[in-house]
């Protein structure tokens, strides 16, 4: 393996933490909470841009990763969830109320729609292959938990 594919397979394992010997997708959400400070620092408008970037790159790093695995999408892989979970937090970014506990309800809503998979990510996670549907399907979870939060505050607000 060449040392590019290397440094690939790295990020698409998520730094290492998608090797966990169990729920290698939970650790790799896990590991995306890291990112909440970075979200907090540079905003909302320049969160949504590199999360896009993130989303883009994502395409190719777990493409790449898979290839070098010889899977399709490996549970280690685990840069789509960085990409996911880091969608979930959009509604709270906007409103200013990023706190540990929007944290950990953010964290178990991307968990659930990630491994319940209800429509359209069962869809995408069984027919749409490559980097994208790697992705995809976490993207969309992401938004579904992004969705509920602003439900929440939609309803809170009444």
């Amino acid at each position: 393996m060449s040392w590019a594919n290397r440094i690939i397979a790295f990020c698409g394992v998520g730094f290492g933490s998608g090797l966990a010997p169990k729920a290698p997708g939970t650790f790799g959400s896990a590991f995306a909470l890291l990112f909440i400070p970075g979200w907090l620092a540079i905003g909302f408008i320049n969160s949504i841009i590199v999360m896009i970037i993130m989303s883009i790159v994502g395409i190719f790093i777990c493409g790449q990763t898979a290839k070098v695995m010889g899977v399709h999408d490996d549970g280690r892989i685990v840069w789509d969830e960085f990409a996911g979970q880091s969608i979930t937090f959009l509604p709270v970014l906007y409103l200013g109320q990023m706190n540990w506990t929007w944290a950990l309800i953010g964290f178990a809503l991307f968990r659930l729609f990630d491994v319940w998979k209800p429509w359209p990510i069962r869809v995408i996670d069984r027919q749409v292959g490559g980097g994208f549907g790697i992705m995809f399907d976490d993207i969309i979870a992401g938004l579904w938990a992004a969705l509920c939060i602003c439900i929440y505050f939609y309803i809170s607000s009444m």
